[in-house]
């Protein structure tokens, strides 16, 4: 399989924060075709997306006293390379943008041990009030955690996004 040159190496992507991972591939994690099945990726790619939101302050607590959280919008996930049981995965995250209300984050799954980025989570999570179930502005100290994140994410490589989504301006 040949990857595109705008999909950022496997060295590139390693040098963003871990957030879950080291995994070695289970049996239970094949799927009938001989590689891990989508679930996981998506399961895995997913955690690692709740952690650097749990790292901005969006905990079980933030939910519980402010009554705030993040909905999940709209994702993409990719595929570049296929993962087999015995692998051992890792998922890096970084943010990619935001606005006052919403956060553009991608996580990338790599297998370390052929060396390869495997698949992209792209995500666009909306900040909502849970009584209303209507999406609100970030406070000024969340806004903070968020750019402070997103500072910490910042690399010399493009993002490599799907195009269809992200943070939209209004008309």
């Amino acid at each position: 399989m040949t990857i595109p040159a705008e999909i950022p190496s496997y060295l590139q992507v390693v040098a963003l924060p871990r957030e879950c991972g080291p995994v070695l591939v289970p049996s239970a994690y094949e799927d009938e075709n001989g590689h891990m099945n989508i679930r996981h990726y998506f399961d895995l790619e997913a955690q690692a997306i709740a952690e650097v939101f749990d790292r901005m302050g969006i905990t079980d607590d933030y939910r519980a006293t402010r009554g705030q959280g993040f909905f999940t919008a709209e994702h993409h996930i990719r595929y570049y390379a296929e993962v087999h049981v015995g692998d051992r995965v890792s998922v890096h995250a970084r943010l990619v943008a935001r606005s006052d209300k919403v956060v553009h984050a991608m996580a990338f799954l790599v297998d370390d041990t052929t060396e390869r980025l495997a698949s992209t989570l792209e995500v666009t999570a909306t900040h909502v009030d849970l009584t209303s179930r209507r999406v609100v502005p970030f406070a000024d100290d969340v806004a903070e955690a968020v750019d402070r994140e997103l500072a910490r994410t910042d690399v010399d490589w493009p993002a490599p996004v799907c195009g269809a989504m992200g943070i939209r301006a209004r008309a």
